[in-house]
């Protein structure tokens, strides 16, 4: 808009008053930008008319052009700076939260499942296009490989991280650095190629997760066992209110603690499967029997409806 109207004033002179093309441009410059300088030439009538013109066309226009420029380049601004205040506020307020590194198509599930779950995390991406895709996610924008960034994001204060990022070199490299700067982390990191477990594991890993090994077998199993592929499937999907299974851990303060699971009644009065009991050591009790005894720090994997597993987590005094 602008060069149009130093092109209309600039034309506009040189036909009417017949100047030469540098006095023309020069008195449209100094006319639209309203400095007040004396006119090059004296105008004639017909000059004078077309100068009124062009004040009110060009003079306008100019403001409203810089008007929208300043706009943009303030506001931009701004919004960055404030930005940047709340997402470091926010960071600060986060306390045993989840870090997920790398939001791809991974990431995304990982998220939505947190969500559901209401589990506070924070996205690390370098990516800066995908950063404005969902507003209700709390994203920030760096690359997870560095510790600046890991430490930005309250890895100190964090529960767990989760690195999907591309390659098995970045996830290797987030590992070492997420170890080093939280030795208590549960770091869970995914492995593209079946040689990069071990060393995940070596790196510090608490556990690896192979999406191609576990995407093989799933399709085996769907071929082979379609039913208990459809049993878990049904089971484990987030937001089912007819059957979920979930994993209970009996804290100190747990009423349950010490009984067997025919004194809690679990089966009889919530109607929820005990499936296994993870001990504090590490052993695993599939199919545990009426007379197994529940200590303080075991993990139940309990199997039942979502209102009746709330019951339970109540019952092993599990905060919300």
């Amino acid at each position: 808009m602008i060069t149009l109207i130093i092109a209309f004033g600039t034309i506009g002179y040189m036909g009417i008053e017949g100047w030469s093309f540098l006095d023309s441009l020069y008195m449209t410059i100094i006319t639209i930008a309203s400095v007040g300088y004396k006119e090059v030439h004296d105008l004639s009538r017909n000059g004078r008319a077309f100068t009124i013109i062009l004040i009110i066309s060009g003079v306008g226009t100019l403001l409203y052009a810089l008007n929208n420029v300043a706009k943009i380049i303030l506001e931009g601004e701004l919004k960055e700076v404030f930005g940047r205040k709340r997402l470091g506020k926010k960071i600060k307020e986060l306390k045993d939260h989840y870090i997920v590194c790398g939001y791809g198509r991974m990431g995304k599930i990982i998220c939505r499942e947190l969500m559901e779950k209401n589990i506070r995390f924070i996205v690390i991406e370098k990516s800066p296009e995908i950063m404005v895709e969902k507003e209700n996610i709390l994203l920030m924008e760096g690359d997870a490989t560095k510790d600046e960034i890991l430490r930005e994001s309250g890895i100190e204060k964090a529960r767990g991280l989760i690195s999907v990022l591309p390659t098995d070199a970045e996830n290797l490299y987030v590992v070492l650095s997420a170890r080093e700067l939280n030795s208590a982390l549960f770091i869970v990191a995914r492995a593209g190629e079946e040689r990069s477990e071990q060393k995940l594991l070596r790196a510090g890993a608490d556990r690896v997760v192979s999406p191609y090994h576990i995407g093989g077998l799933r399709i085996a199993h769907t071929v082979l066992k379609p039913a208990v592929v459809d049993f878990i499937e049904f089971a484990t999907k987030s937001g089912n209110i007819d059957l979920q299974m979930e994993e209970i851990i009996i804290n100190e303060n747990s009423k349950l603690a010490g009984l067997t699971l025919d004194e809690c009644g679990i089966g009889r009065e919530l109607g929820v499967i005990i499936v296994a009991i993870k001990e504090t050591t590490g052993d695993m009790k599939f199919n545990p029997t009426s007379k197994t005894a529940i200590k303080t720090g075991d993990t139940l994997i309990a199997l039942g409806e979502s209102s009746k597993l709330r019951e339970l987590e109540s019952m092993a005094g599990v905060e919300k």
